[in-house]
């Protein structure tokens, strides 16, 4: 048996791209890790592979705690975690889905090639910059008051249809259709609502990014048709999240629980896994205040998709609609959602926490959207803003692999203090125009701690998540603009 060891945990290869960490003492089940080996050694190289340990320490968890191929350490839980956690009889843990929550991106498409765009990169980033909110702090597409926060939290997208900043449409082609309907805004505290209601349609600032990109390969020809793409096409990608709301309603649980259920929290590996046992009081309100946060930030970003459509109509003189500027899709990231999932051969009740990790549901599934069904739900997985993304489609094994879910993203190999000590922003801004990348942000920091060699390498990424079936490879974009906080 193949294995391979990393300071005192040792993984025995399954099969290709498949690790295990086997049950011992204290640990619920298994943890599975899907890379290859050169992903492993990135993945070994920080707490990654412990705190999927410690995972597994989370009352309920089922089958397997899993790290996707772009997994690195985060706050108590791995960024690319996944675990399905009996709904009656386990826990939900706000460290697993994370702070940022509904963290996510969506892509639009249009009728635009890349020779409508050369020669106009520099116009339309300054534009997207000087229209588009991004930063740390407050500033948003809308200056929203507490009775529109309250109406985002409980509505999602429906609130932004009904104020004219969506169609139809855009709600057919979102995930969960833009709202989760078990929300609460009254679970949600004064000082999360007074965070977001200056944040609406905003940024942010760190990995978050608004990039137009040109479709250079396509891989499916049936599904990218489906989803409306062709190569040379120009699409655009959006990622962000709650913003300080989501932040807040993190930290407002994490303390909450530590306080109420400091006994099961004695009995974890660390405490930033705090979790709250299923049916309890504040098990049911995070659950509840999560969801008013996953509204919040799927109408940030509806409002970004928006202001985006107007840039490029003042920029190319032509109607969004003439130019066919239509959500492909979108899909969440730091989540955690109730599911039902097959295990030991019986249909169960889980809460699915995806903590950087994309739901990635098969063709036949009845969540994924009409328009989709015979060809499976789109997945979008970001490149670093020096590489390309991909557009995938839920796999047919990830159902029985992976609780639905897939990579969310290239994965960070190095911190943003080591990033800006080995990077200099205004080099890679120079760098990338040499490549025909044209990146504008608020400061040099920024960029430097984006900088491409600061991310894993999302083509091995997402061949991981393609050889294993639970993410299929369908077009490769690559960046053209992209506006950063």
């Amino acid at each position: 048996m193949t294995t391979y060891t990393a300071g005192d945990i040792t993984l025995e290869k399954v099969r290709e791209y498949v690790w295990e960490i086997p049950q011992e003492d204290g640990m619920g089940t298994p943890a599975r890790v899907f890379a290859s080996e050169k992903l492993l050694d990135q993945i070994a190289d920080d707490k990654t592979l412990q705190q999927l340990r410690n995972a597994t320490h989370l009352p309920g968890v089922q089958k397997h705690a899993l790290c996707m191929p772009d997994g690195h350490q985060g706050y108590g839980f791995p960024v690319g975690g996944v675990a399905g956690i009996d709904a009656e009889a386990g826990c939900i843990s706000p460290g697993a889905v994370g702070y940022d929550i509904n963290c996510g991106v969506r892509m639009m498409r249009t009728n635009l090639t890349y020779d409508d765009l050369r020669g106009r990169e520099e116009e339309l980033v300054d534009a997207l910059f000087a229209n588009v909110p991004s930063g740390l702090g407050g500033g948003g597409i809308v200056e929203g008051d507490i009775d529109a926060v309250e109406d985002i939290l409980d509505r999602g997208v429906a609130w932004a249809l009904d104020e004219g900043y969506a169609v139809e449409a855009d709600l057919a082609h979102c995930e969960d259709e833009g709202v989760r309907t078990e929300s609460d805004p009254s679970k949600i505290s004064q000082k999360a609502k007074d965070r977001g209601k200056n944040q609406i349609g905003s940024l942010g600032s760190g990995n978050h990014f608004l990039e137009v990109q040109r479709v250079t390969d396509v891989f499916r020809e049936d599904v990218a048709e489906a989803y409306g793409l062709a190569e040379n096409q120009i699409v655009v990608l959006i990622h962000c999240g709650s913003r300080g709301l989501g932040h807040q309603v993190c930290t407002d649980y994490l303390r909450k629980i530590e306080k109420t259920h400091s006994g099961l929290l004695s009995k974890l590996p660390d405490k930033e896994l705090a979790a709250a046992p299923a049916g309890s009081h504040l098990a049911d309100d995070y659950y509840q205040a999560m969801g008013a946060a996953i509204n919040f930030a799927w109408v940030n970003r509806q409002l970004i998709m928006h202001r985006t459509r107007q840039v490029f109509e003042r920029v190319f003189g032509r109607s969004w609609r003439e130019m066919e500027m239509e959500l492909l899709y979108d899909v969440a990231h730091n989540i955690a959602k109730k599911e039902t999932h097959e295990v030991d051969g019986e249909n169960r009740e889980l809460y699915v926490h995806r903590k950087g990790a994309t739901r990635a549901f098969p063709a036949g599934h009845p969540e994924v959207p009409g328009a989709y069904l015979d060809v499976g739900q789109p997945i979008i997985i970001p490149g670093s803003m020096g590489a390309g993304s991909y557009v995938l489609r839920g796999g047919e094994e990830s159902m029985n692999l992976s609780f639905g879910s897939t990579a969310h993203g290239a994965g960070r190999v190095m911190s943003r203090t080591q990033a800006k000590n080995d990077y200099w922003g205004g080099d890679v801004q120079d760098e990338l125009q040499q490549e025909h990348i044209y990146v504008k942000a608020q400061s040099g920091a920024t960029v430097a701690e984006e900088a491409p060699g600061v991310y894993k390498d999302v083509d091995e990424v997402v061949a991981v998540s393609d050889a294993l079936g639970i993410g299929d490879k369908v077009a490769r974009t690559y960046p053209v603009c992209n506006i950063k906080g």
